[in-house]
This record gives C-alpha cells, structure tokens and sequence, in this order.
C-alpha cells in the first residue's frame, strides 16, 4: 500500500472515531450531524463556532503536528460545552474519543453561552483566562517551530570528530530536507523536536530499554516527493544509520553525517588510506580538510594545552607503553622504548606544525597491513562477531585503509547471490528491501524460492567520514539506501568548542569557547574561504525578538508627545 492510500486510511478512521463520538454535539450546535464524520471539516466547524481561525483545520491530520493541534481542537469543543475542570481536559487528551463520546451521550450537555459567562468572571476568573491565552500562544509557538523542523530543516549537533576538520566537534548545522526530495514522515504519531528515543531513564545506556518518542504501530511506509536532485559525489549529506537496530522506523533511527564519496553504480577502493573513484583519486574541495592516523614519537611530553592554544583543538591520543599497541608500533615504526608514543589526528598543514616541535623525533602515517581483515569481536573467545564495529563485508580480507574495490548497487543492477556475494547484500534483500532471506542445505531462498540472483530496487551511497582513520562510516555499515536519505546542511548556525567529548582523544578542552568565524557559514559550497554571517543573523534575531519592544516604545513616545 503506498504512502498516500495508507495516509487516507488514517485520516478516515479518526474521522470515523471523530463522528461516532461527536455527532450530537455538532447537532445541538445547529449542524448536520454527518459534518462531524468529514475530514478537516468537522474541525472546521469546531474553529468556526469557537471563534478560532478557521484556516487551522489544515493542520488536523498532518502527521506529528496533526495529534497536538487535533487535542487543542478537542479542548476547544468541550470547552464550548463546559468541560473545563482539569481532569476533563486531561480526559479529553489522553482519551479523546472516549471522553467525548461520553459527553457525546449524556442527556443534559448543553453549550455554554460564552460571552454572558464572560461578563460575570471575577478577577481571579479572569487571571485564568489570561493563562489560558498564554498557553495557547505557547502552543501554537510550538506548533509552528514543529512544522518548520518536521517539513522543512532540521537541527543537528556534530557530536563526533568523524568529519574533522571540515567539520568540527561542537558544530550545530541546519539540514534542508529538501535538498534531495522530501522524504514524507513515517510515523504520525510522535513527540515533537525528539528523534528516537525520550530518555535513559535506567541509566544503563542501553538505547533499548528508553522510551520511544513515537508510536510504532502507527506508521506509513516510505515516500519522497519532488526529488529532482540525487546526492552527488562530494556531497555532505545527513543520513540515518542504516543498521540502528533500536528503532524499525528509517526516519527515526540515528542522524550521521558523512560526505558522499561515491554514488550507484560507482567502483569504490581504498589503497593505503587513499580513496579512489572508478580507479580515480578522489577530487579534495577547497574547504575540505581531510585528517588521517599518524604515530608520533616524542622524546619528552608534549605541552598539549600550548599546542591545543596554537592549533585551536587537536585530536590526541597518548599510548599506553603496557598496551599491545605500543609494542607493535616500536616494532613497527622502529621506535625507541623508552620515548612517548601519540597518535594524532591531522590534516597536511597540522602535520608540518607537528613535525617542527622540538621534542617530536619521528612522525609516521599509521597505515594498516593489506590483507588484515578489521574484525572485532564481543567476546575474548572471538565467537561472536561485532558487526558494529568490523568492516563491512565481514567476508572480506579488508580494512579502514585497504578496502574494495567494490561496485556500489544500483536501482536496477542484477547482482548474483552465492554464498560468497551474499554477506555484500543479504542487509540489503532482507533489511532495506524487505524480503525473507534463508540458507537451506547450500541453497539461498529468497522469500521461500531459490536464488541465484538479485534485482536491486533503489539506488545506494557510500558515505565516508573526511576523519578518515576515525570515522565509523561505510567501510563498517555498508552501502546507505537513498531511503536514509534526511538531506543536505545548509550552514553551521552555532559553533562551541568543548559542547561534546571527543572519545578519540585523551584530552578535551577545556570549557565551553564559541567559535565565532565558524558561526552563519555555509557548509556545501566547496569554496576554500567562506564568509561568516554570524553577525547579521544577530541583528535580525534582535529586530525578531524585539520588533514588539520597539514598537510598544513608539507608540508610548508618540502618546507622550501628543
């Protein structure tokens, strides 16, 4: 069933639970009783004798903004019958069509005349009423910052170095969720401003085990309108994680931010931490500013508060001489035991900063060995692999540095299946295309019928993090289903060092510093030196929020003067 059938569904049933519950209402309001059973209308007529704008109506049934706006409707109606003691507005919201459909079915409701109530209120009734106004301001405040955050950008935080140094830790963008065609919201039924989970009320850190900000059972299958765009090569892109495995639901699974280095149809391959594209070096943008692994050998400490002043902040790490690592990269490198042992994270010019501090007697680029399969396992007995964090195809003798060459699936592609192909695409048969996927006596079934091929139904991006040696991205999860999808950021709105914990390093900064040239920039133009704006969008943040100011001011110096 597609998105729009499944949607009128929706709206018919709760304008069925609408009508079945209301009807006597609507007709001791002077209307026919079947207006109640009409979508948008019957709360047309509710906005309409209540003295609300009418042009409301519009918002009843879209999705998340719809159930805030359709229970201040409800309020609105019962209000009109003289429901207003708190426990029946909290009936009215919480069971809506039941509480109703009581009042619906009682002998002596009756509608309130509103105005004669009005002229006898008593200051403290009064006092009421002004709250009531407040919090209907509030509401429909919320409403609206919904519906621009639902249907047209979103917010997010960068809380990860995986895209360093293009962008930073601490880096809070706007999303145009346009950018790619908008991808219609699959479940209805949701908290506002919260994107999967509600909160670790066990404190476990479990993400399981939290409450969902949505319901689940309520949803639509997937839709995106107007796309006259695809991602393309060099593109930043939000996308959800495709192997969350706490919520079904593509639009609510984990926000990441990756750059598109390759689209379907594509040849991937990574050859000693260099990407390559259809047997082509990657084209690096003027404000792209790649980080890749480099083992640092210090005869003394380095003063990394001075460093992190000089450099702005710096991914360190400092090895521990007891660890395995340590003893590798001596042996490997040829280090000396008795010297200090970083790995850093850096880009070209950070790496002839680092190599002209007096202490540092070698620097080399940490590059893993060809053939070393990048497996981790959950258990010390290595009998339960963690698919998280391994490469992606398990399969497959690769790692971060020396992966591929593989061919990104394309809408249309006719990919063999055989037991060697198999872990490359069984997520994407039985996950991100929903089909049943078995193994039975050597044979593969593809929804209960032999296989030995596979039509691919969309189209797939390999999304890389510019942090090449610290990024949990493609070369771990797998190719992204255009499905995944969110958009394209616009421009970094806020910027504070130290807003996030960098796990990659041993040292964090220290307190919060805003990053002011950072600030009102735009983040796809590939441009080497863009301008920041952060001081323009001040001022019209203060002529926003204090237009009303100005103007009461105005016109209490013109009363004055006249």
């Amino acid at each position: 069933m597609n998105y729009f059938l499944t949607y009128a569904v929706y709206v018919l049933v709760l304008s069925l639970l609408m009508g079945i519950s209301t009807w006597k209402l609507f007709k001791k309001m002077g209307y026919n009783p079947a207006f109640a059973f009409i979508p948008f209308y019957n709360y047309f007529i509710i906005l309409k004798e209540t003295q609300h704008p009418k042009w409301w109506a519009v918002l009843s049934y879209l999705p998340i903004v719809g159930p805030i706006m359709m229970s201040v409707f409800h309020l609105y109606l019962m209000k009109k019958f003289g429901k207003t003691l708190v426990q029946q507005q909290i009936l009215t919201v919480v069971l809506p069509f039941i509480y109703m459909a009581s009042v619906n079915y009682s002998k002596d409701v009756e509608i309130e005349d509103e105005e004669a109530k009005f002229m006898f209120l008593t200051d403290e009734e009064k006092s009421v009423k002004k709250k009531e106004s407040f919090l209907g301001s509030i509401t429909f405040a919320v409403v609206f910052a919904t519906i621009i955050h639902v249907f047209v950008t979103q917010p997010f935080g960068i809380p990860t170095g995986s895209m360093e140094r293009t962008l930073l830790v601490g880096d809070f963008l706007f999303v145009n969720k346009w950018s790619y065609g908008y991808r219609m919201p699959m479940r209805p039924l949701a908290i506002p401003f919260l994107q999967g989970t509600i909160y670790d009320f066990q404190k476990d850190g479990n993400p399981k085990n939290d409450g969902k900000s949505y319901v689940d059972g309520v949803k639509l299958p997937y839709e995106r309108i107007l796309q006259f765009n695809k991602p393309q090569r060099s593109d930043i892109v939000v996308f959800n994680y495709p192997q969350d495995s706490v919520h079904t639901a593509i639009d609510r699974k984990d926000p990441y931010v990756k750059r598109c280095v390759a689209v379907a149809g594509d040849t991937f391959e990574m050859r000693g931490g260099k990407l390559f594209v259809n047997d082509k070096p990657e084209t690096i943008l003027g404000d792209q500013e790649e980080q890749h692994a480099f083992v640092v050998e210090a005869s003394s400490e380095i003063d990394t508060k001075e460093l992190f002043k000089r450099l702005e902040y710096i991914s360190i790490a400092r090895v521990n001489s007891q660890t395995v690592y340590f003893q590798e990269a001596i042996k490997k490198y040829n280090i000396k035991p008795e010297n200090i042992v970083y790995v850093m994270q850096l880009t070209d010019a950070r790496l002839k900063e680092i190599k002209s501090l007096p202490q540092v007697v070698s620097v080399r680029e940490d590059i893993l060995v060809k053939g070393d399969a990048a497996i981790s396992y959950k258990d010390e007995a290595r009998t339960k692999i963690d698919t998280a964090q391994s490469i992606f195809p398990v399969n497959k003798a690769w790692n971060q540095d020396w992966y591929g060459p593989v061919r990104i699936p394309k809408k249309g592609d006719v990919v063999a299946i055989n037991k060697e192909t198999l872990p490359m695409y069984r997520w994407i048969i039985s996950e991100y295309e929903h089909n049943s996927v078995a193994e039975r006596n050597g044979q593969i079934f593809i929804n209960n019928q032999p296989a030995k091929n596979y039509t691919i139904k969309q189209d797939y991006y390999m999304m890389v993090g510019d942090n090449r040696d610290a990024s949990l991205d493609a070369r771990f999860f797998g190719f992204v289903p255009e499905e995944n999808i969110v958009g394209k950021p616009m421009f970094t709105w806020m910027s504070i060092e130290g807003a996030f914990n960098d796990s990659s390093s041993s040292y964090q900064a220290e307190g919060w510093r805003f990053r002011w040239d950072r600030m009102f920039k735009a983040t796809n133009t590939g441009e080497a030196n863009k301008t920041s704006y952060w001081w323009i969008a001040a001022m019209i943040l203060i002529l926003f929020f204090g237009w009303e100011y100005f103007v009461k001011l105005f016109k209490k110096n013109k009363t004055e003067d006249e």
